[in-house]
């Protein structure tokens, strides 16, 4: 039987897909560009394609299984620069634009170039926008992205050439600290932070379980970052850590005691308090 576009908008949506979730992803079955949602509007009553109604129902069982629309469609927007994600990395969240910023706003001023790491990188958001803003500001700087992840590297060393930033930033393959050399002004990391036992999890069974947990109170790897970051850090330099919406207490109990100053948290756009950090005392 000939299904309409519109006929087959509102199938998904009776099967529990939002109704923007179900556009994006006709779209993508059509092979049109994501935003042409106007022209699903303008072309509601027009028949669809045997092969593309197939595309449009397995992205849609794939959608009701929870499979982020990141990886359905290949891309995430982050801090206005659009980043390759797959399976490998996590999705990026708006969330982690609030550590983007807190580096921005903690660069030094300085003539020499100036030393950036970002912990357990995945798909690249964090360095790259750093790197980005940094590279359009005509700052001196060195930008090292790191992560155990050979596969988590690949994707953010594609998105590296994808936005032209490949000369700004080195990738290292190493698990926190293990091969990093030399001090840094910033470090930043949005590490795993959930409780091995969440049961908020399982909606997010289809990443990296590596990047998603911790331990049993999500902690270990915050602890084992701020524990060894004063080896790295400058004199008067910032680790920058992102956490859960309410591990703030903690994770600034955490720096105070390794001996940082200035210790405080920031907010999200929600209000919830979603990083914490401390500047390396001299």
């Amino acid at each position: 039987m000939t299904r309409t576009l519109g006929q087959c908008l509102l199938e998904a949506q009776t099967t529990g897909i939002e109704r923007l979730d179900a556009q994006r992803l006709l779209l993508l079955a059509l092979g049109r560009p994501p935003g042409e949602r106007a022209w699903l509007l303008a072309h509601d009553d027009d028949p669809i394609e045997k092969l593309a109604r197939q595309a449009f129902q397995h992205l849609c069982q794939r959608r009701l299984c929870n499979e982020p629309m990141a990886y359905l469609m290949g891309h995430q927007e982050f801090f206005g620069l659009h980043f390759k994600v797959d399976a490998r990395v996590l999705v990026p969240r708006p969330d982690t634009e609030t550590l983007v910023q807190w580096v921005l706003d903690s660069l030094p001023t300085v003539t020499t170039p100036i030393r950036l790491l970002d912990l357990g990188t995945g798909s690249g958001a964090v360095a790259l926008a750093v790197a980005n803003h940094v590279k359009k500001a005509g700052l001196p700087a060195h930008v090292v992205a790191v992560d155990a992840s050979s596969d988590a590297l690949d994707v953010a060393r594609f998105n590296a050439r994808a936005l032209g930033l490949e000369a700004e930033v080195e990738f290292v393959g190493s698990n926190w600290f293990e091969r990093v050399e030399g001090r840094f002004d910033i470090i930043a990391s949005n590490p795993p932070y959930i409780a091995s036992h969440d049961p908020h999890l399982e909606a997010l069974r289809h990443e990296p379980l590596p990047a998603l947990t911790s331990g049993v109170d999500g902690l270990d790897d915050i602890r084992r970052i701020v524990q060894t970051a004063p080896h790295y850090l400058q004199t008067g330099g910032w680790l920058l850590l992102e956490h859960g919406f309410d591990q703030a207490t903690e994770v600034c109990q955490l720096l105070a005691l390794r001996g940082f100053i200035s210790v405080h948290s920031r907010a999200d756009l929600a209000g919830r308090l979603r990083c914490s950090g401390g500047q390396m005392a001299g």
